[in-house]
This record gives structure tokens, C-alpha cells and sequence, in this order.
């Protein structure tokens, strides 16, 4: 599992030079799937190429922490890998994956509570433009804080809607729910946020 890989990544392009359409990626997809099944290792590389940014972005936004969620975007694969037997392509190969993840990392969050980083890493150059870029960092770590309080259910819709872009529809199923409930939580995980941004300030 290497972004290394010289394993070729799975995007296609159509004949014309044009982006692929959404039923080329699928067909695309369900090829390297097959392949897989089949216990080529080359294939799940390229599955791990096109897919580790996403999923390790997934649980960087719930444990704030980069060396937890390198561990579990590397346990995310492991577990697909494991259980590529079992998709069968009714949601997308994404859906799936994001799936994986949002379960290892409340059953992760569940275990130990995560640790939050108070300063950035580097502070910014004594130069102009370092007190806004200083104040930019400050209102990013309340937020990253605010959502890390929300209840699981909530941050996990609010991380899959906000910062993943998926729909509502796309949300509902990679927490098994219905769209319903999706925008219930969402609405409710954003007007929390916001107080709890509020009451930071």
C-alpha cells in the first residue's frame, strides 16, 4: 500500500479526450474489483492510489490527529481488502470505503478520546499578514475543537456533507440511515457548531 505504486491510477479518458462518464468510472471500477477478488494484489493498489487522500481526509476530520489517521486509513484498507469478496456494487466502490472508515473511527473514538492539538505545529513569521494568518489558525483549531464535541452521529454526517461533498442521499448510506435523518443531523450538528464556535470566542 504505496502512493509509490507504478501501478497506473484508475482513471479513465474517453476517446475524445473528454473526463469519463459516471457509468465508465463504475464499469472501471467493477473491473478492478473483479481483479481483486481474484487476489491480485497490483489491483487493490490501484484501488489504495485513487482512494487513500480521501479516506485518510475522513479520519484525519474526526481524530485531528495525522499519525491515528494514517493508522486507521491504513486499517481501512486492510479491512477492505479483507472484505472485497463482499461488494457488490450496488452503492459506489467510495460509498463503501467511507463506510469502513466512519465505523474504524468511532470504534477508534470510542476507545480513546482523541488528542487535540492547542498550537500548530510551526508558528507563523513575525511578518506582515502573521496576526491575520495567526487569527485564520485560531478560528480553524475552535472549529476543528467544536466539531470534535458534536455527537458522533452528527460530526459524521457533518464531515461526509461539509467537507467530503457528498449528498444527502450518499450520506444516508454510508450511515445506513435515510436522508431524512441525514438532514435532520445536519441541521442539528450545524446549528450546534455554531454555538459552540460562539461560545469560544
Amino acid at each position: 500500500m504505496t502512493a509509490e505504486s507504478l501501478v497506473p491510477p484508475l482513471v479513465l479518458t474517453s476517446t475524445d479526450g473528454r473526463p469519463p462518464a459516471l457509468s465508465e468510472l463504475r464499469l472501471a471500477e467493477r473491473e478492478v474489483v473483479e481483479a481483486c477478488r481474484r487476489g491480485e494484489r497490483e489491483a487493490f493498489d490501484r484501488l489504495v492510489e485513487r482512494y487513500q487522500r480521501d479516506v485518510y481526509r475522513l479520519c484525519y476530520r474526526f481524530v485531528n490527529n495525522h499519525d491515528d489517521a494514517n493508522d486507521l486509513a491504513q486499517e481501512v484498507f486492510l479491512k477492505a481488502w479483507r472484505a472485497i469478496g463482499h461488494f457488490r456494487g450496488q452503492s459506489a466502490l467510495s460509498t463503501w470505503l467511507y463506510r469502513i472508515a466512519v465505523n474504524a473511527c468511532l470504534n477508534f473514538r470510542a476507545r480513546r478520546r482523541p488528542e487535540v492539538r492547542e498550537l500548530p505545529e510551526s508558528l507563523p513569521d513575525p511578518s506582515e499578514g502573521a496576526l491575520d494568518r495567526l487569527e485564520g489558525e485560531e478560528r480553524a483549531r475552535r472549529i476543528r475543537t467544536a466539531v470534535g464535541r458534536l455527537p458522533e452521529k452528527q460530526r459524521a454526517t457533518l464531515i461526509l456533507k461539509i467537507y467530503h461533498e457528498l449528498t444527502h442521499e450518499e450520506v444516508a448510506q454510508v450511515l445506513g440511515s435515510t436522508v431524512g435523518t441525514v438532514k435532520a443531523n445536519l441541521f442539528h450538528a450545524l446549528a450546534k457548531l455554531r454555538r459552540l464556535v460562539a461560545e469560544g470566542e
